[in-house]
């Protein structure tokens, strides 16, 4: 995969612990988000706490709580092991080959390997879009002014295509931006606009990409075409929410009405 940041969200050079003089801001960072992270998929846990960069005595009593969930020995120390369990979500979801014939059940089988693993953000320093999750869709980059959903859809493609030997960057260029791929789009004759997409719904494909439009060359948000059915759009996409946010807190499957709402397609068809 040339999206390959997630390497660096699942590890840590060294055992963190309690007030430990060797403990580094930037690890305990990565624990306390995985510890939230935790808490919000399997609630009750007990592992929701401050994400500081501080490893004191809550962090400690949090760390205990995942152990003993994960029915391991429950010593308040993050090594190699537990971390690995913190973060098996996202290496599930970036690790695992999908599976399909040909691109497009393959683009479907890596956005399911992804929603199946929660992909989450967090507010740290006050800042959303944060987290292991977005700085992975992201490349490392986080914060307020980082919406991701384009960088989920380019991280599902990209790991789709690498399964199958093949650069996604010879479709669309590596981008965050909707409107970089509306615009190739256009160029390269590859956008279909909602107008035409409402009177021909067989001109989509499950793997194609939608592109929400505000106006003709500009784009707010962005998912994966799951299935085309009577007037609506199966989707998998990020940075959403249960209303259909374009800067929500999580990737998940929606159903979106294209007869009502304004989807251009990208389609990968040149890539297949």
């Amino acid at each position: 995969m040339k999206k390959s940041h997630f390497q660096k969200e699942l590890t840590i050079p060294s055992s963190q612990r309690l007030n430990d003089v060797n403990n580094t801001k930037k690890d305990v960072l990565k624990i306390q988000s995985w510890l939230m992270l935790f808490e919000l998929v399997k609630p009750n846990s007990g592992t929701l706490t401050g994400i500081d960069g501080d490893f004191g005595p809550a962090t400690e009593k949090a760390v205990v709580n995942f152990q003993k969930a994960n029915g391991i020995k429950q010593d308040g120390v993050v090594d190699a092991a537990v971390f690995n369990l913190l973060c098996k979500p996202l290496q599930k979801a970036f690790e695992t080959v999908p599976t399909g014939n040909g691109l497009r059940q393959r683009i479907l089988s890596a956005a399911k390997l992804h929603i199946e693993n929660f992909p989450l953000e967090l507010i740290i320093k006050k800042q959303s879009n944060s987290g292991p999750w977005v700085r992975s869709y992201m490349n490392g980059s986080e914060g307020e002014d980082f919406l991701w959903c384009m960088g989920f859809v380019q991280t599902i493609i990209d790991q789709a295509a690498s399964s199958l030997g093949k650069d996604f960057e010879t479709l669309m260029p590596s981008t965050f931006s909707c409107d970089d791929v509306g615009n190739t789009g256009l160029k390269k004759k590859l956008l279909t606009r909602f107008t035409k997409v409402r009177q021909n719904p067989s001109l989509v494909k499950p793997g194609d990409i939608f592109l929400i439009q505000k106006s003709s060359t500009d784009w707010i948000h962005t998912g994966i075409i799951v299935s085309v059915g009577d007037g609506v759009f199966e989707t998998i996409e990020g940075n959403t929410n249960n209303d259909g946010s374009s800067n929500g807190n999580r990737a998940c499957k929606r159903v979106r009405n294209f007869m009502k709402s304004k989807l251009d397609v990208f389609s990968i068809e040149p890539l297949v």
